[in-house]
């Protein structure tokens, strides 16, 4: 990641989460927005959550990406916590295939959103296009990285189908 002061944060629950959290920190990174990355628990530390949603905005964070399992908690504690924007990623998982994480992220009480992505890698990777966006409304450099990924991706579409 950048030697930059980060502008996003990716919080998790666990380390198995960051198998499919690093897709977002990559994402970050080939934008050139900088981003760290830190395991902390809704249930098992909460305190750290607390502290570190609580001073995200005071260290330059404009954004905090979390991405969780199960039930779930993380992306609601740091949503109730800080005023950043919160985009959570629910864990592709053995219950339900995830969609109890995705359900209980979209449940949010009125005041306190998250903004919830799709499962697994694409929605790390879509939460990081999303904060991306986030930042870009006050980053020229980040802007300019962005439409410049956008215009790639969009000269990267044929228009005719060809054999294989």
């Amino acid at each position: 990641m950048s030697d930059t002061t980060p502008t996003v944060g990716i919080i998790m629950g666990s380390q198995s989460d960051w198998k499919t959290m690093r897709n977002a920190a990559d994402r970050l990174e080939s934008l050139g927005i900088a981003c760290e990355s830190k395991i902390m628990s809704a249930h098992r530390t909460p305190d750290r959550v607390e502290a570190y949603c609580k001073g995200a905005r005071d260290r330059g964070l404009k954004v905090i990406i979390a991405g969780a399992g199960m039930a779930a908690a993380l992306p609601g504690s740091a949503a109730a916590v800080t005023p950043l924007p919160v985009l959570g990623v629910p864990m592709e998982g053995q219950m339900m295939g995830g969609l109890d994480a995705m359900l209980a992220m979209t449940q949010m009480p009125p005041g306190i959103p998250v903004g919830t992505l799709g499962l697994g890698k694409a929605g790390a990777i879509n939460a990081a296009m999303l904060a991306a966006a986030i930042v870009a409304i006050s980053d020229d450099t980040a802007a300019k990285s962005l439409d410049d990924f956008r215009a790639a991706q969009t000269a990267g579409v044929q228009e005719e189908p060809i054999d294989e």
